[in-house]
């Protein structure tokens, strides 16, 4: 069930219905038993992987609370063998072998197998590995309740991408469940508008364009044309991505939960720190307190700092598919983030003035764009084709983008900035009835004048 689909918001109405009629000892069993109808609707055949983590981890868990300090390590190991085992193979097997029959000189896909990524297993392996990390480490108790943990692992808004949520978070909220104020049931139906829209006016609209130039780079020549095709492909990831998590943590809002914000405007970012520091914000904390600071973080001097940046960043491009191009872009944005450390880390910190914000945002935004290249082309041979025709395309003048898509994107970036200044969109919930009223049928309005329609398209990280 996607979410831009009449059919789950059929299934999001029910499990809001039932829920809030049950008792309350009930609960807690009625989210579980929908997150897995949910999980089901997808690929019946891998709720046994499901499952099969869910029993490891929590059994791991207990085992490390209960375990002598000396005899932690091999739970801890059981764990990260079984999540990282199960990633490895479902995302990385044909992508280990297919390199290794090439190096061998070999067929391509001599040993190849025909695999089906199963659903949310990059986030919930996440996920589960951060809770087992942090009760080694002493930061959070094991759970005993079996039924409290297994929702922790599929709880159905977030499990196909996010945002990752930490387990104290989870749990914080679940054994402390009040029923949503009146204010966090406004804002809850308002991120599910505003996500859906995000996701069906914006981002279904930006999709073909970027689709219909990088898969016949060929027939677009020119720099122009693949300027406007990179641009097309940064907002659609931006609005669907983006769109995907408001949607989450919205439902998330009206069944009681409070999830962390994962999008804060990052094509306003004034530098590629703080864009890391806006964009996947859950990924980028994941990756800053499970790698880059077990890695030795900032300490140990200068050199080693870039050598963390870069391999926290290169497995961060890795964990997002199995290719090169992921490699190569997580490694683009490390050695940007080791140049910005190089020059000065305040500096790349701290906002510019007002008067040159604009160039800075604009460098950033320009620089992303380019990382985009290799998250989007098929293959590094397209990758560097786009490359070259970015810089030295000629002056082709094919443009891809019709000019009212060109207005909406300049709409979009006003709003941004307003938002930016005086974050309305928090405020609208609190505010005067007709204004909230306006905004939300104004959002539905334009999903069904301008909204893609007639076949859902799923959202780009699903396939993640």
């Amino acid at each position: 069930m996607l979410f831009n689909t009449t059919q789950f918001f059929v299934f999001l109405t029910i499990v809001l219905a039932v829920f809030y009629t049950a008792p309350r000892f009930l609960r807690r069993i009625i989210l579980l038993v929908a997150s897995y109808v949910f999980y089901l609707s997808w690929n019946y055949k891998f709720v046994v992987l499901l499952l099969g983590l869910t029993v490891v981890d929590y059994g791991a868990a207990i085992a490390i609370e209960n375990a002598a300090a000396a005899r932690k390590k091999p739970f801890l190991l059981i764990s990260l063998a079984a999540n990282l085992g199960m990633l490895g193979f479902f995302k990385y097997y044909n992508f280990f072998v297919d390199n290794l029959a090439q190096l061998l000189r070999l067929p391509p896909h001599t040993w190849a197998l025909s695999i089906v990524l199963p659903l949310g297993i990059s986030f919930h392996t996440f996920q589960s590995i951060s809770y087992v990390v942090d009760v080694y480490r002493g930061e959070q108790k094991a759970i005993r309740n079996p039924i409290d943990y297994a929702l922790f692992i599929s709880f159905f808004p977030q499990l196909v991408a996010g945002p990752i949520v930490r387990a104290r978070e989870f749990f914080g909220d679940l054994d402390a469940w009040r029923h949503p104020t009146q204010e966090e049931v406004l804002r809850g139906v308002l991120l599910v508008v505003l996500g859906l829209t995000k996701k069906m006016a914006f981002a279904d609209q930006f999709a073909p364009l970027a689709d219909s130039y990088f898969q016949n780079l060929a027939a677009h020549p020119g720099g122009f044309a693949a300027w406007s095709g990179v641009l097309a492909f940064a907002m659609q990831i931006f609005f669907d991505f983006s769109g995907y998590t408001d949607m989450a943590i919205g439902m998330a809002l009206l069944l009681g939960f409070h999830f962390p914000v994962n999008f804060r405007r990052p094509y306003l970012a004034f530098s590629i720190t703080d864009f890391w520091h806006r964009w996947h914000m859950s990924l980028s904390r994941w990756l800053r307190d499970y790698l880059y600071i077990p890695l030795g973080g900032n300490r140990g001097g200068r050199w080693k700092t870039y050598r963390n940046l870069m391999l926290t960043m290169l497995l961060g491009g890795l964990w997002h598919g199995a290719s090169w191009n992921f490699v190569v872009w997580g490694g683009y944005h490390g050695a940007l983030l080791s140049i910005e450390r190089m020059m000065g880390r305040r500096e790349f910190e701290k906002v510019p003035p007002a008067w040159f914000y604009p160039v800075r945002a604009l460098i950033t935004f320009g620089l992303v764009c380019v990382g985009w290249v290799f998250f989007r082309a098929a293959t590094f041979a397209d990758s560097r084709y786009v490359i070259g025709q970015l810089f030295h395309g000629g002056r082709q003048m094919e443009a891809l983008l019709p000019r009212w898509l060109v207005y909406m994107t300049g709409v979009s970036l006003v709003i941004a900035i307003i938002e930016e200044k005086f974050d309305w969109t928090e405020k609208l919930s609190r505010g005067p009835a007709w204004a909230y009223a306006a905004f939300t049928i104004l959002l539905l309005l334009t999903v069904e004048l301008i909204g893609v329609t007639e076949k859902a398209l799923p959202f780009v990280y699903f396939q993640f």
